[in-house]
């Protein structure tokens, strides 16, 4: 995950790592067809489960730079990963309920250590961003979600290089951040990402299907059938 944002080389890496999102679904053969799904809420009246106003606001803003619109792609607003990450804070995830969280804890510990913070993901959230936006203010003149786009690469970037030198507790921030946009952008549109299987049209994944035995032995042909959702929601 160290992928610096703006960087040509992220859509390459971003299509490579949706090999590793494994999907367990049914198989969609036999299934009617349904009628479209309404649509989603606009994220400018979305009402964040978890996330208050200037955390959301900063959410938008950066996985808007981790995977921004103008590439090849559908990027991190279109396919609504914001939503993905406001839900999975407010779960289980956020609260890392079925993690190990007993100390003794070493925040400043070597990374290779893994996860000493006694934060959980949401907490590092929480505590992290204001410290990024006041970061931001006194190095660039405003918070983070204020800035012009080219601005806001360079202070990702910092962050990411621990240039701004957070307290060891939050230094998983950005860490846990990309991951989540990534995260949301491959995963089955159920979990709130991934709008209209876009990310998975993109790459050409086909999704929850549950066979694919006739095109074991096909090679060099291009598979005609769209995703397919967990939930049955067809591309």
């Amino acid at each position: 995950m160290r992928d610096l944002p703006g960087l040509p080389s992220r859509r390459t890496f971003l299509k490579a790592s949706a090999a590793s999102a494994a999907v367990a679904g049914v198989a969609a053969v036999s299934m009617p067809a349904e009628a479209a799904a309404p649509a989603p809420t606009p994220l400018t009246e979305y009402k964040p489960d978890c996330l208050k106003p200037t955390e959301w606001a900063f959410v938008m803003a950066a996985v808007a730079r981790l995977i921004p619109s103008d590439g090849d792609g559908p990027g991190a607003i279109e396919t609504r990963v914001p939503v993905f990450i406001d839900k999975q804070l407010a779960g289980d995830f956020g609260k890392a309920s079925d993690w190990y969280m007993v100390g003794p804890y070493e925040p400043a510990a070597s990374p290779l250590r893994g996860w000493q913070t006694p934060l959980n993901p949401l907490e590092i959230y929480q505590q992290a961003i204001p410290v990024f936006d006041d970061w931001c203010k006194a190095t660039h003149g405003k918070i983070f979600a204020e800035l012009d786009a080219a601005t806001q690469d360079k202070a990702l970037t910092s962050l990411q290089k621990d240039e701004m030198k957070i307290k060891p507790e939050l230094r998983e921030f950005f860490g846990i951040l990309l991951a989540n946009t990534k995260e949301g952008y491959f995963a089955d549109p159920m979990y709130g990402g991934n709008h209209g299987m876009a990310a998975w049209k993109y790459i050409g994944f086909p999704g929850a299907r549950g066979s694919y035995k006739e095109w074991v032995g096909k090679h060099n042909v291009k598979y005609p059938l769209g995703p397919v959702s967990i939930s049955g929601e067809r591309g």
